[in-house]
């Protein structure tokens, strides 16, 4: 389901980085563990198509993503991977409904808003549908962003530092909502963290060093 293959990339003046190869099955839930510095996040945007390598091959449900399009590789990744962001950004001017609808909308999807009520309705948020996202507390957004991901039912959900700034009881909690979503969904899950604290919960490792 998601595949990578001698993965190179370098910033300007820096040192290249240099991936280990990822063979993750469908529905298989993934560790990322790296110290800073070790390019974990780089990694995740070379696997969600937002960078591209300067060596080397993603392949996401069998399509590489380096043989796409602009264009196609926008509507590629909407429709097959969600991503969390460490930092959840929305559109402020836009409802939590809205901006689910236009995560939708972007990937050249019609809007289903029975989809949107009834994820939002599994993360316990259905009553926010019609708050602004700047309403929300810390939690409820980043439960909207699990949404947000989620939305289009991808084949790979991503997620980048998920715990980093939360203490050990909801460290549990959303590492749990997430990979409780993920299972739901069918989806592939690869959660990026130098959290050490997520070791036990996962049972496949991938480890990042300088």
């Amino acid at each position: 389901m998601l595949h990578t293959s001698d993965l190179t990339y370098t910033y300007r003046r820096g040192e290249p980085l240099r991936f280990p190869d990822l063979h993750c099955a469908a529905g298989e839930q993934w560790l990322l563990l790296g110290q800073s510095g070790t390019g974990k996040t780089t990694l995740l945007h070379l696997l969600g198509g937002l960078r591209s390598p300067q060596r080397g091959s993603v392949e996401v449900a069998g399509v590489a993503l380096g043989s796409l399009s602009r264009a196609r590789l926008d509507h590629f990744r909407g429709q097959k991977i969600g991503i969390i962001f460490q930092t959840p950004h929305f559109v402020r001017a836009l409802s939590v409904g809205e901006n689910l609808a236009l995560t939708q909308r972007l990937a050249g999807l019609p809007v289903d808003r029975n989809r949107i009520r009834e994820l939002l309705d599994h993360l316990n948020i259905a009553h926010k549908l019609h708050s602004k996202t700047d309403r929300l507390s810390a939690g409820e957004q980043q439960r909207v962003a699990i949404a947000r991901a989620l939305i289009n039912k991808p084949a790979v959900l991503l997620a980048d530092e998920p715990t980093s700034a939360l203490d050990d009881h909801n460290c549990e909690r959303v590492i749990e909502l997430i990979e409780r979503q993920a299972s739901e969904e069918g989806a592939t899950l690869l959660v990026v963290t130098h959290d050490n604290r997520l070791k036990d919960q996962f049972e496949h490792h991938i480890y990042l060093e300088a």
